[in-house]
């Protein structure tokens, strides 16, 4: 297993590039089961869950060419003749319960493993299921599998509302919709950047939408559709950890360029709750730049679907609260439980307390460097981020969660002048 050893104290500078959106190029990839022939897609990240969601694909039959030197993954499902997603691959990653949607439109039938994913937090797949019976899907669960059939072999189109509002169901319903006979309508669609990239390839190929953005969105089913290369958009996430490790770690005066990523996708909230801390941001085209502040002013928040304050950042924006002149909290109103990160960070010296839904930090604490243990992907990066201000050595322990969701990240910082290696290690090996 692998750790990352982190040495606090080094300055951040220089430049950082964003990577492709692991949470586009995912549903992007089932998009391609929707139509016979290569389906390039550029900007896809070197991730563990896209090579974990390729080899879900290829269960099906389908050809599946990851390139990871160019970024690019083709998939060609000419050779189709599969409807399943088996539990073994599934468990890995809740975003393999795409393929719910992408089966039924491609096969009218599907059985699909229920989800795994992130150690954290009741996210049901409830509204998934929902969407399908609104399209004309029967449903039946058997021993831990989905299994679904479109009547007559072709799901007929209908209507549903999104209660709450959930990007991967919105994505879910409108892959089952793209190939379903008549029109479909999600009420209350999620309209994160994830959900309008994933749209803007379905138009691409051929399908007929309305409304993409907005809370309401049609979908009129086509007979077919056609296969096109496409590039995924950046990841947003990725940018705002990179802001905050700029503002964290950055030198005041000595801007941090941070390139090819997308500002706007990152929704009004964080950029105002970020510029309120003191941190400079200018940007030009696609290259930002961040210059950290003599002094961070605290700044609490609470998150919220787009645009409000991503739930994706929550954890790293804990680390710069740790380092303001002052008290401030985080309200979690997307995930109430999403707070694994703070008993470890607790353990480094952050005073940081759970109440309820929120956690409360009181910002300029010194933090020291002890060994902690990762328990999902933004807590892992939350990790890195306290160890790269922390007094001493810090080993964030199985970074494999780190690995689902940022491209060669110790690569990324190093280069960057954060004294950060990657160590294999033996986890239940007795201490010395």
């Amino acid at each position: 297993m692998d750790k990352l050893v982190i040495r606090g104290g080094n300055p951040l500078t220089g430049s950082l590039q964003v990577s492709g959106s692991k949470n586009t190029a995912l549903p992007l990839m089932a998009t391609a089961l929707l139509t016979d022939g290569p389906v390039s897609i550029s900007n896809v990240p070197d991730l563990r869950d896209i090579s974990t969601f390729s080899r879900v694909i290829q269960v099906t039959g389908t050809s599946v060419d990851v390139i990871p030197e160019e970024h690019r993954v083709v998939i060609d499902a000419s050779s189709f003749d599969r409807a399943e997603a088996p539990y073994e691959l599934v468990k890995r990653m809740r975003a393999s319960f795409y393929m719910l949607g992408a089966l039924l439109a491609r096969a009218g039938k599907a059985r699909v493993s229920l989800p795994g994913g992130c150690a954290w937090g009741p996210r049901p797949v409830d509204l998934h299921l929902k969407g399908m019976k609104a399209l004309g899907a029967d449903i039946e669960l058997d021993q831990g599998y989905v299994v679904a059939k479109a009547k007559g072999g072709r799901l007929q189109g209908g209507r549903v509302r999104m209660e709450p509002s959930s990007v991967g169901a919105t994505i879910n319903v409108a892959l089952a919709a793209a190939l379903a006979r008549g029109e479909s309508v999600i009420e209350n669609a999620a309209i994160e950047p994830d959900v309008v990239h994933f749209c803007d390839m379905l138009s691409a190929m051929g399908a007929v939408l309305d409304g993409v953005g907005t809370r309401t969105l049609r979908i009129q089913g086509v007979d077919r559709l056609q296969p096109v290369s496409f590039a995924n958009c950046p990841d947003r996430i990725e940018l705002g950890t990179f802001m905050i490790a700029a503002a964290i770690s950055g030198v005041p005066g000595q801007p941090v360029s941070i390139l090819g990523g997308n500002p706007d996708h990152l929704g009004s909230s964080f950029l105002e709750s970020f510029e309120r801390t003191g941190a400079i941001v200018d940007i030009d085209s696609d290259v930002m730049k961040v210059t950290a502040p003599e002094e961070i002013r605290p700044v609490s928040v609470k998150t919220d679907i787009y645009p409000g304050f991503p739930t994706d950042l929550q954890a790293q924006w804990t680390i710069l609260l740790s380092r303001a002149s002052g008290n401030s909290k985080v309200l979690e109103s997307v995930y109430p439980d999403r707070f694994k990160h703070i008993p470890e960070l607790q353990r480094m010296g952050v005073n940081a307390i759970i109440v309820g839904d929120e956690v409360v930090i009181e910002g300029g604490k010194s933090i020291q460097g002890t060994n902690v243990m990762s328990t999902d992907l933004r807590a892992s990066v939350s990790l890195v981020l306290a160890g790269m201000i922390a007094d001493g050595e810090t080993h964030v322990l199985r970074v494999y969660h780190l690995d689902r969701g940022y491209e060669k990240i110790e690569e990324k910082l190093f280069a960057a002048g954060i004294d950060i290696t990657r160590v294999s290690y033996d986890e239940w090996a007795d201490p010395a």
